[in-house]
């Protein structure tokens, strides 16, 4: 008896590894063990494994999804500062996490000065799009645009924007930061020309839209690319100084206040 339960135990090892049931492998005698002690039948058994099973495998999909959308920071929205930045619509924020906006093919631009809290808002979406099951990618658009023009050179641009046409969500960080050439504008176009009504777009700028030609290198091209992006779409201002400008000053003070205390004396 003894042998034909090592004999039992290893087919069932060899089986799992073989169905790729990593998790079932790990825990099955951990399991059948408490199953014993709790006098639960074989279908119940079997029911906490598939549950392990799907629970890890869902785990291992979402920090694959994480790491494919190159995100630069890890950012949540509960770490977002709203108090800091009223001008921020808290209310359609909270909303568009849920991804909704992704199903209906909407898009979201983040309009407003540097440091303003942008991309961490860009960011927190894309990780709750992740968490969603849905297919991002991050890029800064100067990063996105170098990429474009040497997949160009090389002759693989089919093969990258195949790539990009296959996402949920594109995020396109810091538009306007760097002036495109007429190429890179052309290209920049054409993907976002792809994704109208087929995918999702966020794009962060620092440029009120009447200044989208200081990038785009024409007004014809700017006035097409508005009108993809603003067809469908949630418009989110952030208004008011940077963050990082304004605690570089409050860091700042109790110095100041300190040199005086020794000049008084």
């Amino acid at each position: 008896m003894k042998k034909t339960e090592t004999k039992s135990t290893v087919l069932l090892q060899h089986h799992l590894k073989t169905l790729k049931l990593p998790t079932m492998l790990a825990e099955h005698e951990k399991v059948a063990a408490r199953c014993a002690t709790d006098n639960m039948d074989h279908l119940a058994f079997l029911l906490q494994l598939c549950e392990l099973e799907l629970i890890d495998r869902e785990r291992r999909a979402a920090d694959r999804r994480l790491k494919s959308a190159c995100f630069p920071n890890h950012k949540t929205l509960d770490a977002f500062d709203f108090k800091a930045q009223p001008s921020l619509n808290k209310v359609l924020i909270t909303e568009l996490m849920r991804g909704e906006y992704i199903d209906k093919r909407e898009n979201i631009l983040l309009v407003g000065n540097s440091g303003t809290g942008k991309t961490h808002v860009a960011t927190a979406l894309g990780i709750a799009a992740c968490g969603h099951g849905r297919r991002v990618r991050f890029f800064q658009v100067t990063e996105l645009i170098t990429q474009l023009m040497e997949a160009r050179e090389e002759r693989v641009l089919m093969r990258l924007r195949k790539q990009l046409s296959k996402l949920d969500l594109l995020i396109l960080d810091e538009l306007g930061y760097v002036p495109a050439s007429k190429v890179g504008s052309e290209l920049l176009f054409d993907v976002i020309s792809t994704a109208y009504e087929r995918n999702s777009l966020i794009v962060t700028t620092n440029l009120p839209f009447e200044n989208w030609t200081e990038v785009l290198s024409s007004e014809r091209l700017t006035g097409a690319t508005l009108d993809r992006l603003t067809h469908r779409c949630h418009i989110l201002e952030a208004s008011g100084e940077s963050y990082r400008l304004r605690d570089a000053k409050r860091r700042k003070r109790p110095v100041r206040s300190s040199q005086s205390e020794t000049k008084t004396k």
